[in-house]
């Protein structure tokens, strides 16, 4: 059987046209093989993904980097490779980052082992003894680069592959000596933002972008609502991204050349990054992600995109970011800031270093479409305060400002005096104010915060002559420092640390002390995190620490459990915090209802060179109906919160389709809480703008959850959004281990969607094989 070893994600360029697919890796014995599958947009079963060629790796395998039509190689940049196989050919784009480094890496290992031929390795050899070049597959005299393509020289600064203990070390106290062989050099960034509400480009973007006499260094470029599409929506596909990539590229500052560096987007969020030619090859180790806080907290509708990468020897974050509308829900807004910085986490480009947060950049520049409101203002007021230019007075009432004041979110983050009229809402193709029906009051929803010592503000302006939509586009020109490294320098400073390790004694062994080894979550929910905490504190010879799996276990801790960092590294005398996170979702209810699985685990910390220190974790979770089966449910005359333990196991483990006859009472036709949360969008929410896809707020779930369990009220209570019901309704029918509907019916159920004859004849098909 053929084992799948890699995959990537690629697109096919066949001429014009581009396919997207994946390129998988898989090898039988000494037989390997690259395999091209392609898939429909929205492709939920087996049936929806082909097989569309495989290429055997064999004698005249080759992969051929295509250069780029200006012949500029920028790290960072997706990769084009020609794959040839025989008289067969592959053309693909593979995009760059970790996950493309890997599957390149796989191949080299698995195509020619043990021999020096077309796929050997090149790297180049520090006088340390670490790897300094990026790993290259050498095939038809070719280079193809891997995604981890570093800077030249001694710019990138440290070392970009760790080699065990004492490269991590050396990188270590390379760091801590930065200050003695870089110094900050100014380069200018400009940032925009610009909320197009789903409409096309017209004319050029110059007036915005190359506003400025001095063209920038560096252009980061976000939009938000590029496309309102129901297909943007649910394929995250959408030609528009190509006409506003395209407008961008030609409006660029005619005083210099630039470089596309990446593009990332999420359904109508995009985020652009160009870069001048001639400083293309400062940058390195780009990396990008993204984060959906729309419905359930996950769909692409808001949420934000991020551009990571090195500049010289700083780090530089970018992140774009679409929050909840309407006045009210500033709440809501701070929330999902607080998500995107606790979810969006970047991939080191090399394997087993940890995951990187916003925070953990020397500079970090967030724009978009916040949507922050003016505080309870009038409508005539504001447009008097506007038209005499008091933005100073009118700014008092701005909620970011307030709610940063508050240190409610945000915070560590500057923004620039609002010297500008606000950015929102205007007819489109006019400079007047919104006179529909919703008649919003004007708001500075589009903002440009930055955080980081070395950044300073140069303008922060809107620009009035873009038109074609609701907002005004908004933009910030920064100077930033950032730290050049002196080769001379540096390798100074690399030999003093070489010479002072060698003095170091190899047999000491590393131990470590810690604070706590036992823990108790108590009365765990559903989808309600927990967090204990406990400190590592290190001796004097420096270590590295890392949660192991135990023997005959794939991971280090149930899947309910996550410790947070899991790897590290301790200088002598050091000491860092570890956070055990604890979340019973979906996927771990349905076991911990039934008593299958108990909060219990064993974690392995384990010290290279040293010994293994055990960590006892336990915890008591409360039954959820989340996670419950519909027909377990139906069954449950009570509350969940108030059955026996061996009753709800007994339910919950019952075969499906059990007979009525087996047990004294008649179940239910529909679960008692799947009523009551249907019962009350029927009464209060039938037409409720944007139910089902706006967000509700988490306290209001966490009390839907507790009224559903507890039985507390025969209906639900009062709440103060609709669409947190919504929601809640949402989660409880994901977290079902059997799909409303079952499988074999999703693809007619979903070709029927927009027909309701159709689909009132799906829907007696569904009643007609229950029964």
């Amino acid at each position: 059987m053929w084992l799948q070893a890699q995959k990537v994600q690629a697109y096919m360029v066949p001429d014009s046209a581009v396919t997207e697919g994946w390129l998988g890796f898989s090898f039988l014995a000494r037989l390997c093989r690259l395999c091209l599958y392609t898939h429909r947009r929205m492709a939920i079963t087996a049936e929806d993904v082909c097989l569309d060629r495989v290429l055997l790796i064999q004698e005249g395998f080759a992969v051929e980097e295509v250069p780029p039509e200006n012949n500029l190689q920028i790290p960072g940049s997706d990769v084009t490779v020609q794959v040839t196989s025989g008289g067969a050919s592959l053309l693909v784009r593979l995009p760059f980052g970790s996950h493309t480094q890997t599957f390149l890496r796989e191949v080299r290992r698995r195509c020619s082992p043990g021999k020096k031929d077309a796929t050997a390795a090149d790297p180049e050899q520090s006088a340390a003894g670490e790897v300094t070049g990026a790993p290259r597959l050498k095939t038809a005299n070719k280079m193809v680069p891997s995604s981890s393509v570093p800077a030249s020289g001694p710019t990138q600064g440290l070392s970009t592959r760790p080699c065990g203990l004492r490269d991590t070390l050396v990188k270590s106290l390379l760091k801590q000596k930065e200050s003695s062989y870089t110094h900050l050099q100014n380069f200018r960034f400009f940032v925009g933002t610009y909320n197009v509400n789903g409409q096309s480009p017209r004319g050029s973007l110059r007036p915005w972008l190359s506003q400025d006499g001095e063209p920038p260094d560096i252009y980061c470029v976000g939009f938000q609502e590029l496309d309102l599409s129901k297909e943007a929506f649910f394929f995250n596909d959408t030609p528009k991204e190509e006409e506003w990539f395209k407008a961008v590229t030609e409006s660029l500052h005619p005083g210099a050349k630039y470089a596309k560096v990446k593009l990332v987007r999420l359904v109508g969020i995009l985020l652009l990054l160009y870069v001048r030619t001639e400083l293309a090859m400062n940058i390195s180790e780009v990396e990008a992600e993204t984060v959906g806080t729309g419905i359930m907290g996950r769909m692409g509708n808001k949420g934000g995109v991020a551009i990571r990468f090195q500049f010289h020897n700083s780090t530089v974050c970018v992140v774009n970011a679409h929050l909840a509308a309407h006045p009210e829900e500033y709440e809501r807004r701070n929330q999902e800031v607080r998500d995107i910085c606790a979810r969006m986490q970047f991939h080191p480009l090399e394997p087993g270093c940890p995951l990187l947060a916003i925070k953990e950049h020397d500079v970090v520049l967030w724009l978009g479409d916040l949507n922050y409101r003016l505080e309870e203002q009038d409508m005539e007021r504001v447009k008097k305060l506007i038209q005499t230019q008091d933005f100073q007075a009118l700014h008092q009432h701005d909620q970011l400002k307030i709610q940063r004041e508050a240190k409610l979110v945000f915070e560590g983050f500057q923004e620039g005096e609002i010297s500008f009229q606000p950015t929102y809402k205007y007819n489109p193709g006019s400079d007047d104010w919104d006179d529909s029906a919703e008649c919003r009051v004007p708001a500075w929803c589009d903002r440009i915060l930055w955080s980081g010592k070395t950044v300073s503000l140069l303008s922060y302006q809107s620009h009035m002559a873009l038109k074609n939509s609701d907002h005004k586009p908004v933009s910030a020109i920064f100077d930033v420092g950032v730290k050049v490294v002196d080769k001379k320098s540096y390798c100074k400073a690399f030999e003093g640390i070489v010479r002072s390790l060698d003095k170091m004694e190899n047999a000491s062994i590393p131990s470590v002390t810690l604070s706590k080894r036992e823990f108790l979550f108590k009365d765990v929910k559903y989808l309600q995190l927990q967090v204990e905490s406990f400190t590592i504190s290190n001796g004097p010879v420096p270590c590295q620490f890392e949660f192991i799996s135990k023997p005959n276990e794939d991971a280090y801790c149930k899947p309910w459990l996550i410790a947070k960092p899991s790897k590290g590294f301790l200088m002598p005398d050091s000491e860092v915090v570890i956070a055990l996170e604890l979340c019973v979702n979906k996927s771990t209810a349905t076991a911990l209802n039934s008593g299958e699985e108990k909060l219990e685990d064993i974690l392995v910390l384990h010290l290279d060179r040293g010994k293994d220190y055990f960590l006892s974790v336990s915890g008591n979770y409360l039954p959820s109906c989340f996670g419950c089966p519909i027909q377990t449910l139906c069954y449950m005359k009570e509350p969940i919160r108030e059955m026996l333990p061996e009753a709800i196991r007994e339910l919950t483990l019952m075969p499906l389709l059990t007979d009525d006859a087996f047990w004294e009472e008649k179940p239910l036709d529909v679960p008692k809480e799947l009523w009551m949360m249907v019962d009350l969008l029927c009464r209060s929410a039938c037409h409720q703008e944007g139910l089902f896809q706006q967000p509700g707020l988490r306290p209001e779930f966490e009390q839907i959850r507790d009224w559903l369990d507890t039985g507390t009220l025969d209906v639900l209570g009062p709440v103060a959004s609709n669409h947190s019901v919504a929601e809640a309704l949402l989660l409880f029918l994901e977290s079902l281990p059997e799909p409303v509907v079952c499988y074999k019916s999703y693809r007619s159920s979903l070709e029927c969607a927009n027909s309701y004859e159709m689909s009132s004849q799906v829907r007696q098909a569904l009643r007609e094989g229950q029964d």
